[in-house]
């Protein structure tokens, strides 16, 4: 079993530079922002009412989509009516949530420590800002985990069909139905 983990870093030359971009990133973003995040997770309208005002046990019910999200805002708001407002504050949508912030030593050091220590077997790198984030990461962290030996620098194959090991499927195979699926 491989368990890979969503790690969001924000890195740069160094910690200080890395610190100061999160500083910039946590000031980003605005209440509609969150409120349109909300919005498309939930498939529900946050406009139609006031910020403030408490949304029904009707309209809490009426939505739909990631519904851990309206069950967080009801757990950790105390609340059994909360507003728009309770909810841009306590889903944390539009926020960075968990952020690795450092220079190319410190996220190194932390994504080593969950590799060795076995908490994972990989990582799933998310992009905590736009433009930028990955060619950050690349630039900053990668060559710092190549001189570790924690990521490649060569590898065998072209292509990620080559380097898993999996055979390249005949032209039109994906129009062929296994038998038992046709019955």
């Amino acid at each position: 079993m491989f368990l890979c983990n969503l790690t969001t870093p924000v890195c740069a030359a160094t910690k200080m530079e890395a610190e100061d971009k999160m500083a910039l990133i946590n000031k980003l973003p605005l209440e509609i922002d969150a409120l349109s995040l909300l919005a498309e997770a939930l498939n529900y309208d946050f406009a139609s009412k006031d910020i403030d005002e408490p949304l029904t046990a009707e309209e809490l019910k009426s939505m739909q989509g990631i519904l851990g999200i309206r069950d967080g805002v009801l757990k950790t708001s105390g609340k059994s009516n909360p507003s728009a407002r309770d909810f841009v504050t306590f889903s944390g949508r539009g926020q960075v949530q968990d952020a690795m912030v450092g220079g190319p030593g410190e996220i190194a050091d932390k994504l080593e420590e969950m590799f060795v220590e076995r908490g994972c077997d990989g990582f799933v790198i998310a992009a905590t800002y736009v433009p930028g984030s990955y060619v950050d990461f690349v630039q900053h962290v990668v060559p710092e985990l190549q001189r570790r030996g924690l990521f490649q620098k060569d590898y065998r194959g072209k292509t990620l069909r080559e380097n898993l090991g999996l055979k390249r499927p005949a032209a039109g195979a994906w129009k062929v139905q296994p038998r038992d699926a046709a019955e």
